[in-house]
């Protein structure tokens, strides 16, 4: 799907079962709660932190994935109760990025062992 193509569905998603958006300030805590759910998970698979009760990989992986589309999905709310074209912020990003850094990592000796 493409992220032009994933604002339309979700501001659908919304004005036929959300009723509404939710106003800004909820949905940047909604986002918080989402990354932590998903810190959370990631603490206890690849962190110190241990479940208190074992959780199979696959149940795991799928817990993760849901989370990630949790915050993909308030993400696209809030950029769509914003206006904010969220394939054109990507696509100026990633060039911010690239004349920032196109040359800063490949000289990491700590990212080049």
């Amino acid at each position: 799907m493409k992220i032009k193509k994933l604002q339309k569905t979700i501001d659908k998603w919304i004005k036929e079962y959300g009723v509404r958006y939710f106003d800004e300030k909820t949905n940047m805590i909604l986002l918080m709660e989402e990354t932590g759910e998903l810190a959370r998970l990631i603490a206890r698979k690849y962190g110190e932190q241990s479940f208190k009760i074992p959780i199979a990989d696959d149940v795991l992986k799928e817990r993760i994935s849901d989370e990630i589309s949790d915050i993909l999905f308030v993400l696209t709310c809030l950029s769509n109760q914003m206006n904010i074209d969220m394939e054109d912020a990507i696509i100026k990003n990633l060039g911010k990025k690239t004349k920032r850094d196109h040359s800063r990592h490949k000289s990491n000796k700590k990212l080049n062992k």
